[in-house]
């Protein structure tokens, strides 16, 4: 990407309001691929834009009103590149072809990055866990780091407290590198940038983010930030998980698609949930990160519990007796282990709730004439 010219362009495209990655990501397609075509005259080019690129009206009315904020784009993107950080777009050759393998039309349209980028296409491993780890789980975590660091593997890091961060540490303890994957926008990152000047600088760390570059925390972009950690590495090694949270879905989504994943066998008497992550088709590994060929699970971690799903949507009733929520803000509130779309379609079986759209989404809410939540006939 010619930087200065092409990233407000890019800036502008990749945060389209209402537009899914995808859908951003099919027109990147059609306008650098198939029309070999730049942005830049791509938005000077609106006659062509229904026609040769068979937007909608909508669409195009999406793409005028992000076309208004080319102005303020600019200076964001001078301030964001005179600060020292990058824009890597998915057609770029230094985007890292294992995201793009991994999450296909998916992948996010643009990483903003700060750090040495050929980090992006090394062999990575992603080292997973609870933010509340025990001692074992830590010190699990350090010997994976170690050994992928002396295989000059790349460790990638969420940056949250737990395994996370112990991986990242080892991983710098261990002259090894790492890629740190933001929950938030890379210029709100300042504080962390200047703990890891040093290793920034050196080309051993890599800080990345898929956000507005001053977009600041919040728990929708760490949830969203999860799915990153686990694409951008070529093996997945968990530390230790809980029956629900960002590591238990990662996990679970992975051995949806195939994906191979290592989880620490448990010692006798430790209360998490590796063993059933195993049974699921998680390979078991020890505690220096060998496989355990034919492992027989049996484990003390608390069982499935039948009622933890009802449990779950009471405590989502609870909430929506007091306010109107989107599936997405719920789930930000209360940890289910369900998708959006699942949630919503369990609400909408309920007899007590009632729907409401607003700024063109559904909010649910409890009708107030029926507060229970498995009210009977």
């Amino acid at each position: 990407m010619k930087q200065h010219t092409e990233a407000p362009y890019w800036i502008t495209l990749a945060h389209l309001p209402k537009w899914g990655t995808e859908k951003i990501n099919r027109l990147v397609v059609k306008i650098v691929h198939d029309n070999l075509m730049s942005l830049e005259t791509f938005f000077h080019a609106e006659d062509e834009w229904k026609d040769k690129f068979e937007l909608s009206n909508t669409d195009i009315l999406d793409l005028q009103n992000a076309k208004s904020e080319l102005p303020n784009n600019a200076f964001l993107a001078e301030d964001l590149l005179s600060q020292g950080f990058e824009i890597v777009s998915i057609n770029s050759p230094e985007y890292s072809k294992t995201l793009k393998n991994n999450l296909k039309i998916k992948a996010p349209t643009v990483l903003y990055v700060k750090g040495n980028k050929q980090i992006l296409n090394e062999k990575s491993v992603a080292i997973v866990g609870s933010r509340e780890a025990d001692d074992i789980s830590l010190q699990f975590t350090d010997n994976i780091a170690k050994k992928v660091s002396e295989q000059y593997k790349v460790v990638v890091s969420g940056f949250a407290k737990g395994v996370d961060k112990q991986a990242l540490d080892s991983a710098i303890k261990y002259k090894g590198q790492s890629i740190i994957v933001l929950p938030q926008g890379i210029m709100t990152f300042g504080s962390g940038i200047k703990k890891y000047y040093q290793e920034i600088t050196n080309g051993d760390v890599l800080v990345v983010s898929i956000f507005h570059p001053k977009a600041v925390w919040n728990a929708g972009l760490a949830m969203a930030r999860n799915p990153i950690i686990y694409a951008l590495a070529t093996e997945i090694y968990v530390a230790q998980s809980a029956e629900s949270g960002g590591t238990w879905a990662g996990v679970i989504d992975g051995l949806k698609k195939g994906r191979v994943i290592l989880v620490r066998k448990p010692n006798e008497g430790e209360e998490n949930a590796n063993p059933i992550l195993i049974e699921k088709g998680a390979k078991a590994i020890d505690f220096e990160g060998n496989i355990i060929e034919n492992i027989e699970v049996v484990h003390n971690a608390p069982k499935l519990n039948e009622n933890s799903e009802k449990e779950g949507i009471e405590k989502v009733i609870t909430l929506l007796e007091k306010q109107t929520l989107t599936p997405k803000q719920i789930l930000e509130k209360v940890q289910l282990n369900m998708s959006g779309k699942e949630l919503a379609k369990k609400l909408n079986s309920l007899p007590n709730i009632q729907t409401l759209k607003k700024s063109n989404r559904i909010h649910y809410f409890v009708k107030q004439d029926n507060p229970t939540l498995f009210a009977t006939k």
